[in-house]
């Protein structure tokens, strides 16, 4: 089908309510009271003015967390295609990095730069401090970030009985180890609570770049057998942050006073959002087709047959009534 490209004026983000609606779509369920933006912006802002009693913004969670973005499969399963296991980078069709999946380009998209050293971080290593956890520390960690009426129990614990910035820390948390928890949560998550004393700076300081990194190079050297991919959004600011001039859409890099502004804020064009400014299909017409366009080898049709089957766009789709 020949349909024109969609020109679509850019539309501010930051102070718009956002919620994730479709369960089945999202990366993954968003279980606290608020939602991503607000989040940042609160948290930054108790960060500079000194409110944050938990010093959140020190841990850089809020740094690694990013939006929910609307789930495209093929344009990873074309990634994973073109995926470069030795450079670890995504590579065009002539060869050529499109951007690399490494600590270092993570940390530089983000604008992240720390001052101390940073610990290691994986899946083994918060196992074996979860199984150090004493009753102590857990009943330290239920005092901070339980509601005061829930059970004192070992875990894992129900995720219903944690309080508010209980379950904003468990989205970040969960959102940064690739997986989410919206009924039990165990000792691994327990273990990075465990990090936070009110009035002190966090304990340890971990490598989430390190981990992302080696997360998404696993999870594109199994996807063919797992079918899942959890980092999404990892791949979408990546993609505009080192291939910026290659889509028809404006990107907002600086703020009024020509800093550069954290990368979620460039664009909202991608997010899954209830109330998104943008719409789906300006979703698949400005950041899809261009991005398969520099993954394929020839143009792809604006309407692939997959979604003229979810349309039910000609008579060999319809299959029933919504």
């Amino acid at each position: 089908m020949n349909i024109a490209p969609l020109k679509a004026p850019h539309k501010e983000l930051e102070w718009l309510s956002l919620a994730d609606r479709d369960y089945q779509m999202a990366e993954a369920v968003e279980v606290s009271s608020k939602y991503h933006i607000p989040v940042i912006n609160e948290l930054k802002a108790k960060h500079i003015n000194g409110t944050d009693i938990l010093k959140i913004w020190d841990s850089h969670f809020p740094i690694f967390y990013l939006p929910q973005v609307n789930v495209f499969p093929d344009l990873i399963h074309q990634c994973c295609e073109n995926y470069g296991p030795n450079q670890r980078a995504i590579l065009n069709t002539s060869g050529s990095v499109l951007f690399y999946v490494t600590p270092e380009a993570i940390n530089q998209m983000l604008h992240f730069q720390s001052p101390n050293s940073l610990t290691p971080l994986s899946m083994q290593h918060l196992i074996d401090q979860g199984a150090k956890l004493s009753s102590a520390q857990i009943t330290r960690i239920a005092q901070s970030f339980m509601k005061p009426d829930s059970p004192q129990r070992p875990p894992p614990i129900l995720h219903v009985w944690f309080n508010d910035i209980g379950k904003i820390l468990m989205d970040m948390i969960t959102y940064i180890l690739g997986y989410n928890t919206n009924e039990y949560v165990d000792e691994t998550i327990l273990v990075m609570l465990s990090m936070f004393t009110p009035g002190k700076h966090p304990s340890v300081q971990y490598d989430y770049a390190t981990l992302i990194a080696n997360k998404i190079h696993e999870k594109f050297m199994n996807l063919e057998r797992e079918r899942v991919f959890k980092y999404t959004s990892y791949i979408y600011h990546l993609l505009i942050f080192n291939q910026p001039n290659s889509f028809p859409f404006s990107l907002k890099k600086l703020d009024a006073q020509g800093n550069r502004r954290f990368v979620v804020f460039w664009s909202s064009l991608f997010y899954h959002a209830f109330y998104s400014p943008y719409s789906y299909c300006e979703f698949i017409d400005l950041f899809i087709y261009p991005t398969m366009s520099f993954l394929l080898s020839s143009p792809p049709p604006r309407l692939t047959d997959e979604m003229q089957k979810v349309l039910q766009l000609s008579k060999n789709y319809s299959i029933g009534d919504w």
